[in-house]
């Protein structure tokens, strides 16, 4: 079969588009012909070493498929081949056959997208978690998101107003705050002066909630704009500068800086994670929340994807099919 493979951590463009051998599932473990394969901004940082994880190479990376079930090992026993799944895997998503674990893999309802699905599963299993259990917002309190129309802003948008939040956006051009609003938000931002412009926009109260994506200046800005009791959440990095953060506004403002890292959840929390999932489905179902699909390329054309949304370019979920 066809796959993306890294032989040696370095710049995405050495990424090889190659034959390697067809997976063979594990007792507990299913093979899934992939559909569609999502493209997420830590793919790109774990093929050039700069991840929290650091894999033996060669190794393919991906995380996240839809597809139909082609294979299954002898000890599983909630799915059959022929079943549409969603899965998330540590490795391996970015080829045409994809092994994942049973407990990672989820049933998808009649005619639900492949595209759509892969977004729901890192980038608002990502928010989600981050807004539930981390922040463990509230109706009527009031969320800021940064990166607000790259994927998992665009998500925690959506996921915050479906827990009955207030939403400030904020992202980088007219144009991506359009998509913001577009999503449900109520007020969108740029990043100029933004210390000043949240204090008026949450009128002089600040933020119950911060999910920032960005670091760099826009969380010492966001360090300086948070409420009391409020929750600022770590989610990454875009900016390529990690903040040092001064201990002395939590104390005097009274509010908590959280950690969100959604890989370590799901491996520490597998139950929690899988009830995550279901709800997320739930309001997929119902229309609560709507991924947005911007780019869809050939497998082949990995490297391409990736860049794109290492480039910040990218409004919404990058999808790649075999």
């Amino acid at each position: 079969m066809k796959a993306i493979v890294c032989r040696a951590f370095g710049p995405i463009g050495d990424l090889e588009f190659a034959e390697v051998e067809t997976p063979v599932p594990g007792p507990r473990e299913v093979l899934i012909r992939a559909e569609a394969i999502g493209v997420n901004y830590p793919d790109g940082l774990l093929v050039q070493g700069l991840y929290q994880a650091r894999p033996q190479t060669p190794f393919v990376p991906g995380m996240e498929v839809v597809g139909e079930v082609v294979a299954v090992g002898g000890e599983v026993t909630r799915l059959r081949p022929g079943d549409r799944v969603g899965a998330v895997s540590s490795l391996g998503a970015y080829a045409e056959q994809v092994k994942a674990d049973e407990q990672a893999a989820m049933p998808l309802p009649p005619g639900a997208d492949a595209g759509e699905v892969t977004a729901l599963m890192c980038g608002f299993g990502t928010a989600h978690h981050a807004l539930k259990q981390r922040a463990a917002l509230r109706a009527r309190e009031t969320l800021v998101v940064t990166g607000a129309a790259g994927l998992t802003g665009l998500a925690a948008v959506q996921i915050g107003k479906a827990m009955g939040a207030t939403v400030i956006a904020i992202a980088s051009s007219e144009a991506k705050r359009g998509v913001a609003l577009d999503s449900g938000a109520d007020v969108a931002l740029g990043y100029d002066n933004l210390k000043d412009t949240l204090k008026e926009a949450t009128g002089g109260e600040g933020a119950d909630v911060a999910f920032d994506v960005v670091g760099g200046d826009v969380f010492d800005a966001l360090a300086r704009a948070m409420a009391w009791n409020g929750r600022l959440l770590v989610v990454g990095f875009a900016s390529g500068r990690i903040p040092q953060f001064p201990v002395n506004l939590a104390l005097v403002k009274g509010y908590s800086l959280v950690g969100v890292f959604w890989g370590s959840f799901t491996r520490h929390e597998p139950q929690v994670f899988a009830d995550n999932m279901r709800e997320l489905m739930g309001w997929y179902v119902e229309g609560k929340v709507r991924p947005h699909v911007e780019t869809v390329l050939p497998l082949a054309r990995a490297v391409e994807a990736l860049e794109l949304i290492h480039s910040r370019g990218a409004v919404g979920k990058v999808v790649l099919k075999p």
